[in-house]
């Protein structure tokens, strides 16, 4: 109660797994059901993360991802965390490979939704340290992660339909250390500089059928507007064509998750003249796609949905 009243708006409250106590004390109870109403009643729009029942913990503190990550799981994925033996752990490679007790690297598709008679919106949340640890050791001030893992972890965190929380731990004066705050700075004009320019904004546009009111012009900005295909239309295809070559190295799709989560299968291929190459292809899309691919050249990109659970409905598309 004083955490949630003492300091203004709070918009996360963090349940860490681990129960701390050792294998000879004693073996502490939480009132879950208490704590999640004293929040609810506090601070009604903060999101109750790991051991709650907002945000799940993605299974590793690696920055790992999952090749497919659906937000609509299963509803026993939000006791998974709640159970001692299955909390986090040190982050050791076997640890690292391991995945959410409850389930395996799958805990989205049909075949895992078959049979569930209780399905929640949940998405991830991928944590990690700037660090080796989660603390300030001075020992660790030249083991600082690089621009190029941030960089990497990003893309297949918020570019692969997570949230990202990246802990940066505070000196003991209380500030964040001079490498650590350079990197950030780094990180943050990397991918402002990045995603600058839309190559979408030059481009021809054409696209399979649309319903009314969701034309495929609405994908041009990431505002209000969606592309969606007609009810029963589970496939598109989606065109952009350009007068002079462009430099391609990474295209971003983001569905309307206001619809859900649908897309099951997409493809994106460069096509220059007679040569088509296939720049990246995937399963789920959800909040954002980064396809982060070797830079091509090209007159034409195309992005297929191949197969959605119901008619897609795609918010933007971003090509850089």
């Amino acid at each position: 109660t004083e955490l949630l009243t003492g300091y203004g708006d709070i918009f996360c409250v963090w349940f860490d797994g681990a129960c701390g106590e050792g294998p000879d004390g004693n073996v502490q109870s939480y009132d879950w059901e208490r704590y999640y109403e004293v929040i609810r009643r506090l601070q009604p729009e903060a999101c109750i993360s790991v051991c709650g029942p907002d945000i799940r913990w993605c299974g590793n503190e690696a920055g790992d991802t999952r090749e497919q990550e659906w937000s609509v799981v299963p509803g026993r994925l939000r006791d998974t965390e709640k159970i001692r033996e299955n909390s986090q752990q040190s982050d050791e490679k076997e640890f690292r490979q391991r995945t959410l007790s409850s389930s395996d690297q799958d805990l989205g598709s049909r075949a895992v939704l078959e049979g569930e008679n209780d399905l929640v919106w949940y998405p991830t949340e991928v944590n990690f340290s700037i660090r080796p640890g989660w603390f300030y050791h001075e020992s660790e001030d030249d083991q600082v992660r690089s621009l190029e893992n941030l960089v990497s972890i990003y893309d297949r965190s918020v570019g692969g339909n997570s949230t990202m929380l990246l802990n940066v731990p505070p000196t003991k004066e209380g500030l964040i250390h001079d490498r650590d705050a350079e990197r950030l700075r780094e990180l943050g004009a990397y991918l402002r500089r990045r995603e600058a320019h839309n190559l979408v904004e030059e481009a021809e546009m054409t696209a399979t059928g649309s319903e009314p009111g969701h034309d495929a012009a609405n994908l041009r900005t990431d505002e209000e507007g969606s592309y969606k295909t007609p009810d029963g239309i589970r496939s598109c295809e989606i065109r952009l064509t350009w007068e002079e070559p462009v430099k391609v190295s990474m295209v971003v799709i983001k569905e309307d998750i206001r619809f859900s989560q649908r897309i099951e299968k997409y493809r994106i291929t460069s096509v220059c003249g007679e040569e088509r190459q296939v720049l990246c292809e995937g399963k789920t899309i959800g909040w954002r796609k980064n396809a982060v691919f070797e830079p091509v050249t090209t007159n034409e990109i195309r992005v297929e949905i191949l197969e959605s659970r119901v008619a897609p409905v795609i918010r933007f598309l971003g090509v850089y």
